[in-house]
């Protein structure tokens, strides 16, 4: 037999175990026909990560699991396999599961590895499902005459020394040191905003450290809000790189144990080691090929493994609605997605025009629907429910009525399209800017089955659709002139420029607002703290403190009442390295905090 082993970076369905269990076993056949000693897959392979709930809730699942370790036992006669799946925890007073690795060879189950360090932070919770095995367990695998050290993914994110401060007294890598030739760290580590660099430098420093190969295998694919690069890869004792696969892509990735593999381009662009980045910066180029890769995969994946086909979205002729509509093409074919102009009282024609060569550049289906009668409609009712309402209820003199009547009236449109087509589901276009200011309608803008890029903040998508533009198979997809125009909804006048508002004058320059996410989410600063500092677009304009204070205050007072609206905010893909999407953060809508 060669000196070969087998990287199964593959893509799971959460919770169908009978889907994983026969891709797992396809690809050991693979694996056998091109004579490797050993496949591993992914962490819980077998059931998918994340679980959530229905691991707890359905207990047959982790039942099914056992099930399935049980068939694959059979193609262990050729190769040794190790695989992640829930372990069944006998002890009643624990956690129900542990997260494990089996070891199987010659048709038995030769050992259990389990999980020690349970990641319990940011978009983790599996302390909430799984025991911590702190207990002394035997982690080292024969293959091939070498040994093998087995440690899962957070197992391996605890070096006193790499790290500045260190969540757990345990380090499991440490207590293999002298004792193996490699380590293996089966995982399931989902991409983020400089992730990519964090898991590549500490794989090195590893190595390194202890003089030994560092074999890392990771999911790929997307699980609602989580998608997953892939990048499996393998270290020699020096810390080079000598075999990666594919970014955001399955792939059967077989490299010799001494020689190496191939290794896959997307690497290049990470192979320099990148500290974490403490300043704003409109520098997003070295981020952009990921962000678009993870956003495809997001929509790819949540389309295909909930059964819709076809995507809907309002086409407005703005930044983000173009995004999504380039993204929706890219993943799902042009056929599938249909683009709705929804043109309203005030809608220029140049919104009009921009989103129909948009349509006609990206080759997607495209109709007009016209909802000024809608809207005059919609506008003489509400006049008639006014008039009726019992004294002692105070009109609000900054009303939205008649710009919610038009958001809303475009997502009635729209639902009604996704409703009347089977497999059809509307998009949500909100971005990450205007999601945290409240600049976005609740049954309006914000209505959809998945948004998308409600994780990007505005000046990255500036960026992006250039980058697309640059990037994509086609070409310049995108008109400059959506490119270059000023965000604006097109909602209401502006009574000082008689045309329609822009974000801008709404809320403040997005080059200023976006530093003020990035300081609150890398930084944690408060508006004091901001205060003090110098921003990027203080250096670029000439404002005053006067207005920097002004547009701090807006910007915190409008945070508040918008914390009810990010509860409603659709699952969307996590992107940056903080987030207000719900599956991380987390914070009570009555809180009264002074920022």
């Amino acid at each position: 037999m060669d000196n070969l082993i087998a990287l199964a970076q593959l893509n799971p369905i959460s919770g169908d175990v009978e889907y994983n269990k026969n891709k797992a076993c396809n690809y050991i056949k693979q694996a056998v026909e091109k004579n490797a000693a050993l496949i591993v897959f992914p962490e819980l392979f077998l059931v998918g990560y994340p679980l959530g709930d229905i691991l707890t809730r359905y207990p047959i699942i982790a039942k099914q699991a056992k099930e399935a370790l049980d068939e694959i036992k059979q193609y262990s006669d050729k190769i040794d396999i190790l695989i992640g799946y829930p372990e069944i925890n006998p002890n009643n007073y624990q956690k129900p599961y542990y997260n494990s690795i089996a070891y199987i060879k010659q048709g038995r189950i030769e050992k259990i590895i389990r999980k020690t360090l349970l990641a319990n932070y940011q978009e983790h919770n599996d302390y909430r499902y799984f025991e911590s095995y702190i207990e002394h367990q035997d982690r080292i695998i024969e293959v091939m005459g070498k040994k093998f050290g087995v440690v899962v993914c957070e197992d391996s994110w605890n070096d006193n020394e790499f790290f500045e401060k260190n969540l757990y007294a345990i380090d499991p890598v440490e207590k293999l040191k002298g004792r193996i030739d490699a380590l293996i760290c089966p995982s399931s580590s989902c991409s983020r905003v400089k992730k990519e660099q964090l898991k590549n430098n500490l794989a090195k420093f590893i190595a390194k450290k202890y003089n030994i190969k560092y074999i890392y295998i990771n999911q790929t694919g997307a699980n609602d809000e989580l998608v997953y690069e892939g990048l499996s890869r393998v270290y020699n004792e020096k810390g080079e790189v000598i075999a990666c696969a594919q970014a955001f892509s399955e792939e059967l990735l077989v490299f010799d144990y001494e020689k190496g593999g191939n290794i896959a381009p997307y690497y290049r662009r990470i192979e320099k080691e990148e500290k974490p980045i403490k300043k704003f910066t409109l520098d997003y180029s070295s981020d952009l090929e990921r962000t678009y890769l993870a956003l495809v995969t997001s929509i790819k994946d949540y389309f295909s493994k909930t059964g819709f086909k076809k995507a809907v979205l309002g086409l407005s002729g703005g930044l983000d609605s173009t995004i999504c509509a380039c993204l929706l093409a890219d993943a799902l074919k042009k056929e599938n997605v249909l683009g709705v102009s929804m043109p309203a009282c005030i809608t220029s024609k140049e919104s009009k025009d921009d989103a129909k060569v948009l349509a006609c550049n990206l080759g997607i289906n495209f109709i007009e629907v016209p909802i000024v009668d809608m809207q005059m409609a919609q506008t003489q009712k509400f006049s008639d429910i006014f008039s009726t309402i019992p004294k002692g209820f105070i009109e609000n003199k900054g009303s939205y009525v008649q710009d919610n009547i038009q958001a809303r009236l475009r997502a009635m449109v729209l639902w009604g399209i996704a409703n009347k087509y089977e497999k059809t589901l509307t998009i949500a276009t909100s971005d990450k800017s205007e999601l945290y200011m409240g600049y976005a309608t609740i049954n309006g803008d914000m209505s959809g089955g998945f948004a998308p890029i409600c994780d990007v903040v505005k000046t990255k998508l500036f960026a992006l659709a250039n980058w697309m533009n640059e990037n994509r198979a086609q070409k310049n997809a995108i008109p400059r002139s959506i490119i270059e125009k000023p965000p604006g909804a097109e909602l209401a006048i502006n009574p000082k420029t008689k045309k329609p508002l822009i974000a801008a004058d709404a809320l403040m320059p997005y080059e200023f607002l976006d530093e003020v996410i990035w300081r609150i989410e890398n930084l944690n600063q408060s508006i004091d703290d901001m205060e003090k500092e110098e921003f990027l677009y203080e250096k670029k304009e000439n404002i005053t403190k006067t207005q920097k204070t002004l547009w701090l205050q807006k910007f915190f007072k409008r945070l508040k009442g918008a914390l009810y609206k990010w509860y409603i905010v659709p699952v969307g893909p996590l992107i940056d390295s903080k987030s207000i999407n719900k599956i991380e953060y987390k914070q009570p809508i009555v809180s009264n905090i002074d920022y």
